[in-house]
């Protein structure tokens, strides 16, 4: 059975442990292309019946070192469905009005209706990791924010919202090919981002943080931690965890009308 990457609840976890290069048991793209066209199948039949049913929701969150490939990771594994059904999201520096409310607030109003999946390009983690780097936010101050993250993600669960949080994984020497990549291919320049260097100098800081969310922040929702170094691994893993996580709610067509059939019957007649 391929792994799952699902990390330990409320446990220590160290990304020192977590090889980003490991790609299971296989040992290149060809080898998962057959499993991934089966599984973007289901994968859509499964959105078909989750739109259907109108009984639970699916948010996934999408977190990594920049250049983990959050937005390539999201074309890559949902683009298949129906854009009706599925919403992205990119949490950037908040705008002066998300600034006023609370840190949870423009989250919130993002989480996906019953019958629908939200996908977010980083998500409410950055208020107690990057502010924690840029000592916006103390440490004292972020505990308090992991217990409200916590009881946000346990309303969601009891309100049908499944949680799904995934953590790309890469290493220090992969992040630095990619900045490299994008400032030597001109078509990629826009891509590149001067903060990022700085970010960069952050590293260890940010893999303590994220360790600690791993360990704080898992009551309700577990996290996931996919190593990415290898674009197309990451890509087939994320789609696994998805399409196992649809099943898991073990989604049913809605039941048949019968008030439909008089009206099936007066249709075929006029037809006739």
């Amino acid at each position: 059975m391929p792994k799952s990457h699902k990390l330990p609840e409320q446990k220590q976890v160290a990304l020192s442990d977590i090889d980003p290069k490991d790609t299971g048991r296989f040992h290149n793209k060809e080898e998962v292309m057959q499993e991934i066209k089966e599984l973007e199948q289901e994968l859509q039949a499964l959105q078909e019946k989750l739109v259907a049913s109108k009984e639970h929701a699916v948010l996934f969150i999408f977190q990594g070192m920049d250049c983990s490939g959050k937005d390539g990771v999201i074309k890559k594994v949902f683009a298949g469905l129906h854009p009706q059904g599925i919403s992205a999201h990119s949490f950037k520096t908040p705008s002066e009005e998300e600034a006023r409310h609370d840190f949870l607030w423009r989250a919130h109003r993002a989480v996906p209706a019953l019958g629908q999946i939200a996908v977010f390009n980083r998500s409410y983690y950055e208020e107690v990791l990057i502010t924690r780097v840029h000592g916006k936010v103390t440490d004292e101050q972020a505990k308090k924010r992991f217990k409200h993250i916590n009881h946000f993600e346990r309303m969601l669960s009891d309100s049908g919202v499944k949680v799904v949080k995934i953590f790309l994984h890469i290493s220090k020497e992969f992040q630095l090919e990619k900045l490299i990549s994008r400032i030597e291919d001109t078509s990629k320049n826009w891509k590149f981002d001067p903060s990022d260097l700085k970010e960069r100098k952050a590293w260890n800081q940010y893999s303590e943080l994220y360790e600690e969310l791993f360990e704080k922040c898992s009551k309700a929702a577990p996290w996931y931690a996919v190593p990415s170094d290898n674009r197309w691994y990451r890509n087939y893993a994320v789609l696994r965890i998805a399409v196992d996580v649809l099943r898991s709610l073990d989604l049913k067509e809605p039941p048949a009308n019968p008030e439909l059939q008089p009206l099936l019957m007066k249709l075929k007649t006029e037809e006739a």
